[in-house]
């Protein structure tokens, strides 16, 4: 299935159970820091919740529970390339979307046949420490030079009001956290990003 242009993270299925409905069609879980069952708990109620609302769930990291739980996509950052095995990955018939950075990064990401790539932080981001400045519009347009088809998604600072130009330069996705969940209104957010990214659809 082609994946949807907007694709927000969040790290609770109670951000999916109230914001699902308004029409997200891509989303990730990213949970970092939690002991298994919860975790299974949250990766199982997540995928239900998906399932329910037509919308392609992404894992992040956990690729095992994943499996288990019978999800379909997973994300891998660099050093969870390091301990994933792929091999099982794929023999489980899971899709694949892989994090870079750097020139290094992408040949590695490359090598794996991703189901998408994703260049961040394209700007500034609070999300977390990294040790790469932003990386600018004009990267995504060298990355999607070199990937081709393979879907690139824009992460790293994004807001609605960037988004354009993120498509612009080359990304077939904006990937985006706080400027959803520190927002305010988070309904209203999620309204105007689909708004936005259905117009960059047409």
């Amino acid at each position: 299935m082609a994946l949807d242009p907007f694709y927000p993270i969040f790290d609770s299925s109670v951000w999916l159970e109230r914001l699902l409905p308004l029409g997200i069609r891509l989303v990730q879980l990213r949970i970092k820091d939690s002991d298994e069952q919860p975790l299974r708990a949250e990766i199982r109620r997540a995928r239900e919740l998906c399932a329910r609302h037509q919308c392609q769930l992404i894992v992040n990291d956990h690729w095992r529970l994943a499996i288990e739980e019978g999800c379909d996509f997973v994300h891998l950052g660099q050093e969870d390339l390091d301990e994933a095995d792929l091999a099982a990955i794929r023999q489980a018939g899971l899709k694949l979307g892989v994090s870079s950075h750097d020139e290094a990064e992408l040949d590695r990401a490359l090598a794996v046949r991703p189901d998408y790539i994703a260049l961040g932080p394209v700007y500034p981001t609070i999300l977390k420490k990294m040790k790469w400045e932003q990386q600018g519009l004009e990267r995504l347009t060298t990355w999607k030079a070199r990937i081709g088809d393979i879907p690139l998604v824009a992460i790293g600072g994004m807001n609605v009001e960037r988004a354009p130009g993120a498509f612009a330069a080359g990304a077939d996705i904006v990937s985006v956290v706080t400027d959803i969940t520190l927002n305010a209104d988070p309904e209203a957010r999620v309204k105007e990003w689909i708004a936005a990214t259905r117009e960059y659809l047409r």
